[in-house]
């Protein structure tokens, strides 16, 4: 049983909704607009569930449209780290070419080459740190007692 403590906070939040959903179709932004539109027809004609009591069948729909999952399987954490150690490298590899350049006569200015080191050095050491973040959390996972 709902108590009328509940049902008057359940309409205030009802009322608070209502104006955000007005504000909303007010609003020039067509994506609002939509989604304002979308809300009002899973929640009926007068903008209110049907029963207190009970929960509404089209807001449940609606709730669960929102929780499922994304159909798109994510990268694994082992492909994660390899991609962001390559790229990584690459701005290492980049930065060594730049200077070879530079020193070679190519025209090259040397903002740009001091730039690229400086790239260089900065993702070396930021990956250096998380290496010794990661390291630092197993050592403190393998040491907890069991």
């Amino acid at each position: 049983m709902i108590d009328p403590t509940s049902a008057s906070s359940i309409q205030s939040m009802m009322e608070t909704i209502r104006s955000y959903q007005s504000q909303a179709a007010s609003s020039s932004n067509p994506a609002a607009q939509a989604s304002s539109t979308s809300f009002a027809q899973h929640m009926g004609a007068n903008g209110a569930s049907q029963g207190v009591g009970g929960a509404d069948a089209s807001v449940g729909a609606y709730q669960a449209k929102t929780i499922t999952a994304p159909s798109t399987e994510l990268p694994n954490f082992t492909d994660s780290v390899r991609n962001l150690l390559n790229k990584v490298n690459d701005v290492n590899v980049n930065s060594e070419k730049m200077a070879d350049a530079y020193q070679r006569g190519e025209d090259i200015p040397l903002t740009d080459v001091v730039l690229g080191m400086q790239k260089a050095s900065l993702s070396f050491e930021a990956t250096l740190q998380v290496r010794n973040k990661v390291l630092k959390a197993y050592e403190d996972i393998m040491n907890m007692p069991v």
